[in-house]
């Protein structure tokens, strides 16, 4: 009996032996079987991508209501009224600031908007968007760019001195009037250089080398402070040495200090979910207000009187830079 059940249980072994070799031996399934109820994902993609590319009925444009710019609204309303008739579907024009703007991209509450370098920046960020035209305006030293400038009274003991640095080395303890904590040419491009130059490490050691340090609120604000002589100096964009921001006798008693170039024009940015074909129709009738039977349209909004195609990360690149140097986020 003893023998009888070992034999038993060796034949038992056995078989769950070659049990395991067959189970382990069989073909397992493929990892790309289809599920009964998946939705392959090239599918999905492609139905999204499809849905993507449908053209838009209707775009909404961001008029930003900025400094010396009047009247914007009815403006605004004159060029969606072009842009419809050149587009063939309904444009409204919508008046907000910078940071609106981005957020109505973000939101998809609108597709194009009109905006500042470093909105543009926060655009992108934030939705995808990107900066295709550029504004030239007659002001604009290098077309589709323009210098950040120092601006001191006439009568002002401060002169330009032999290099950059020199230059800035004397407003040590001086009282200075910046445009705004966000404005690009009064404020980012300025500090920037200070920055470079080794004069402040950052935008939160301004005090350290100003013996003040004040804001205008905008350009005419700034340079008020010069020329009523709360400030020493103040910077400002180029363009804003004359009227509107100031009177032209109120110009004729200031001078230029210092100044930095390549400062981003203002520009034109759409949003990603426009289709490509739709998005460069936009482009050419925004083209289109070069014409000078449309010109009026757009010299009157924004005092800009041209319209050209920019590269996104070009153009834009210095106002990241200054932005880097100063520690300030788009």
């Amino acid at each position: 009996m003893a023998s009888n059940r070992k034999l038993l249980l060796c034949v038992s072994v056995g078989l769950i032996g070659l049990s395991s070799l067959f189970i382990a031996c069989a073909p397992s399934a493929p990892n790309n079987a289809k599920q009964p109820n998946a939705v392959p994902q090239s599918s999905a993609k492609q139905q999204q991508t499809v849905a993507e590319q449908k053209p838009l009925e209707r775009l909404r444009v961001v008029f930003p209501s900025r400094a010396g710019a009047t009247d914007v609204q009815r403006k605004a309303d004159l060029i969606a009224k072009f842009l419809s008739t050149e587009l063939k579907i309904p444009v409204e024009a919508i008046v907000a600031d910078d940071t609106a703007a981005v957020e109505a991209l973000k939101a998809n509450r609108a597709e194009v908007a009109f905006l500042s370098s470093r909105p543009a920046l926060k655009a992108e960020q934030l939705a995808g968007a990107r900066l295709y035209l550029a504004e030239v305006r007659d002001g604009y030293s290098g077309g589709h760019t323009y210098r950040s400038v120092w601006v001191v009274r006439e009568d002002s003991p401060l002169q330009k001195k032999s290099n950059e640095k020199e230059n800035l080395e004397q407003l040590k303890g001086k009282k200075m009037s910046f445009t705004s904590p966000t404005s690009g040419s009064g404020f980012i491009f300025p500090v920037s250089e200070l920055v470079t130059q080794g004069l402040v490490p950052d935008r939160d050691r301004l005090e350290g080398f100003f013996g003040e340090v004040s804001y205008g609120g905008n350009y005419g604000g700034a340079l008020q402070a010069v020329l009523r002589g709360q400030a020493d100096v103040a910077a400002v964009s180029e363009y804003a040495l004359k009227p509107p921001y100031i009177t032209e006798a109120e110009g004729d008693r200031l001078r230029i200090l210092h100044e930095t170039s390549e400062v981003p024009a203002h520009g034109v940015s759409i949003d990603d979910r426009v289709p490509e074909l739709q998005r460069n129709q936009v482009i050419a009738a925004l083209e289109k207000l070069n014409e000078p039977t449309n010109n009026a349209l757009l010299t009157e909004l924004y005092n800009s009187n041209q319209l050209v195609k920019v590269d996104h990360d070009t153009h834009l690149a210095p106002v990241k830079e200054a932005l880097r140097k100063v520690g300030m986020e788009p």
